[in-house]
């Protein structure tokens, strides 16, 4: 494969996606049906079914003869052909998957052999939709109308998960069995180690949000299908190569994972990928890619009494019983890559309480504008050449991270929620040379040039009034952070109610550093238009634009190029001064049943953009992971190529 691109997408699967102009899989689909070219490590065929040639299906090829259980999948041509590329030596079991139909029965064969297929129509439009992405169920949702409704719509993890997943539209057997479907839903939400973090979520919505999910599943129960059909893959959809890996742990789950440098796409390549577990275990999940094998590396974290995840109440589950299968002490978030190669994670290396020097007193610079008091996770780097941690103690909250393109390698932070009021940073450059965490980190608040004079001055708080002659602060951080390929700007995002569970918006964030950032940094706050809310994820394109996941079915574009007024002054505190920036794309797929607003019942949760065309769908290709429609959905020119994981 010439160009691939790396995304974890579930639990414990990794997944490498190859789009190629001239590519084998391509050829396959040029060839004539008849003459199919199978090379020696390649599988290929037609895929016929009563009506006829199936297009736009999935083949899967599967073994668990390799270091780890491996896939491969491609989609059929119009003529119903495929081929699968670059099989390592194993037996498979290869079977087609399809909208309209139901799995065939798998085949067991070697490598090097034609092999055409007999796809099975779904017996009914029930059966059918058992194959159906979450969001078409999901979209079943009876929504209460927006008298009813205390919030502002979809947010917090809800992004994270497809709720219309079997597992979750169906009530699990121990509980279903249950004649009241309230109680079931009760007691699923107290289940496991997440049951604190489901209560306060589902407390937001009101006292009707139980009984809203088990009518829900109840009407599915009584077989209640989606009103709308996925659409088969069409056009360059259809030239993909799926390859999918399963890593980790059973009882551990991935948040993240990574394969490279973004500024620079070429940093290990055919290298390991490196995943990210948070609250599930300390063990850092390793695959390579090309050996198709997994390992496992432990997370040390500084203090003995650093929070574990088995300090967490838990409830009863039908999957796992009594058992907390959570064990993690590191919380490890998010890791990224540096131009060595090395990698870096947001992880926690100790209790909350902060050291003095971060503290009312400390003489820190970031100390003096700004004390913090707590920290619930910092930074750490482990480097694959020497097999070497570095734990990197940081007074303000780490969750994703990036670096700029400075000449101090600087690596900016978010906070996660918009709590703490700060976006901190570390100047890698200086930490190499001395290792001394405390000078080469800081921190700023987000203060907006509200009095217009294009500098910072003395600032009123986020809850106080704006005064004409000052500055005004907003008490936001980011969750999304990635520094501008353009110029010296970092751009955030911060969670709006729904995650943060405080009373504001949700805004995409400019931060100007200036030349002493604790005292010179100037914030730009923006607001999608009225129909989105709830962002989701940050990433720029090589032109500046920034690009933006909202939890109202949408992706979204942000150019502040396009602003036409003044960025500064009043009415910059508002984040509503610059509309004529935004441009809001639906994405595909159903809307919640008894909503018309604008948008989808779609969620996604990362946003990423592909700058140098390691996909093959082009360069500055912006590309949601739209976990409810299970695929990566990629805007290219305007228009929208769904690449579903079937």
């Amino acid at each position: 494969m010439k160009k691939s691109l790396h995304v974890q997408i579930a639990v414990i699967a990794g997944i490498a996606l190859c789009l190629t102009g001239a590519g084998s899989g391509l050829k396959a689909q040029r060839a004539p049906a008849s003459a199919v070219q199978v090379g020696s490590t390649e599988l290929g065929g037609v895929v016929t079914s009563s009506k006829g040639p199936e297009a736009g299906v999935w083949v899967i090829a599967e073994t668990t003869d390799l270091p780890t259980k491996f896939a491969k999948v491609v989609v059929t041509d119009d003529q119903g052909r495929y081929l699968i590329p670059e099989l390592p030596k194993a037996s498979y079991d290869v079977w087609v998957r399809g909208y309209g139909l139901v799995d065939s029965q798998k085949v067991k064969t070697e490598i090097g052999r034609q092999l055409n297929l007999t796809a099975v129509p779904a017996p009914s439009a029930a059966a059918a939709a058992e194959y159906y992405p979450g969001v078409y169920w999901y979209s079943l949702l009876q929504i209460p109308p927006k008298s009813e409704f205390p919030g502002s719509g979809l947010n917090s993890c809800q992004s994270c998960h497809a709720l219309g997943s079997k597992g979750m539209r169906t009530l699990e057997k121990e509980w279903g069995a249950s004649t009241n479907s309230l109680d079931a839903w009760t007691r699923r939400v107290q289940a496991g180690q997440a049951r604190g973090n489901m209560a306060l979520t589902l407390g937001q919505f009101g006292p009707k949000a139980l009984a809203l999910f088990a009518d829900w599943t109840d009407r599915i129960a009584r077989g209640e299908l989606p009103s709308e059909k996925p659409q088969r893959p069409q056009g360059v959809e259809r030239n993909v190569v799926i390859s999918m890996w399963e890593w980790s742990m059973a009882k551990a789950y991935l948040h993240d994972a990574i394969s490279t440098d973004k500024r620079n796409p070429r940093v290990n390549a055919n290298g390991p990928i490196y995943g990210s577990t948070e609250e599930s275990t300390d063990m850092v999940p390793v695959l390579d890619p090309v050996k198709n094998a997994a390992l496992q590396i432990k997370h040390p974290y500084r203090d003995p009494k650093t929070p574990s995840s088995l300090d967490l109440t838990h409830g009863h589950s039908p999957y796992w019983g009594d058992e907390p299968i959570w064990d993690g002490h590191t919380s490890i978030h998010n890791p990224i890559m540096d131009e060595k190669g090395r990698v870096w994670f947001t992880a926690r290396i100790r209790p909350d309480a902060n050291p003095a020097y971060c503290k009312a007193g400390s003489d820190h610079p970031s100390a003096k504008v700004v004390p913090l008091e707590t920290s619930g996770r910092q930074l750490s780097m482990y480097d694959p050449k020497t097999g070497k941690w570095s734990l990197i103690d940081t007074c303000f909250s780490t969750q994703h991270l990036y670096f700029a393109k400075d000449a101090n390698n600087t690596l900016w932070t978010s906070a996660g929620g918009p709590a703490s009021g700060v976006v901190g940073w570390l100047d890698t450059k200086l930490y190499e040379q001395t290792g001394d965490e405390v000078k080469s980190q800081g921190w700023t608040p987000l203060i907006i040039d509200t009095n217009g004079n294009g500098k910072r001055d003395a600032y009123v708080e986020a809850n106080q009034p704006l005064d004409p002659a000052k500055d005004k602060r907003v008490m936001a951080a980011f969750y999304g952070v990635q520094p501008s390929p353009i110029d010296d700007s970092i751009w955030g995002q911060s969670m709006d109610v729904g995650f943060s569970r405080m009373d504001q918006p949700g805004y995409i964030l400019r931060l100007v550093p200036g030349p002493n950032p604790p005292q010179s940094a100037l914030t730009e706050v923006y607001l999608p238009p009225d129909e989105g809310y709830g962002s989701r994820g940050i990433d720029l394109d090589l032109n500046g634009v920034v690009w933006t996941t909202l939890s109202s079915g949408h992706f979204a574009s942000f150019d502040r190029r396009k602003c036409k007024g003044p960025l500064n002054g009043p009415a910059a505190a508002t984040g509503k001064h610059c509309p004529e920036g935004w441009t809001l794309y639906k994405y595909p797929g159903p809307q919640f049943k008894g909503v018309t607003d604008p948008g989808s019942a779609e969620h996604a949760y990362y946003v990423w953009v592909d700058r140098y065309n390691t996909l093959g769908l082009g360069p500055n290709v912006p590309l949601a992971m739209t976990n409810g429609g299970e695929a990566v959905t990629a805007l290219v020119n305007g228009k929208f190529v769904v690449i579903r994981i079937p």
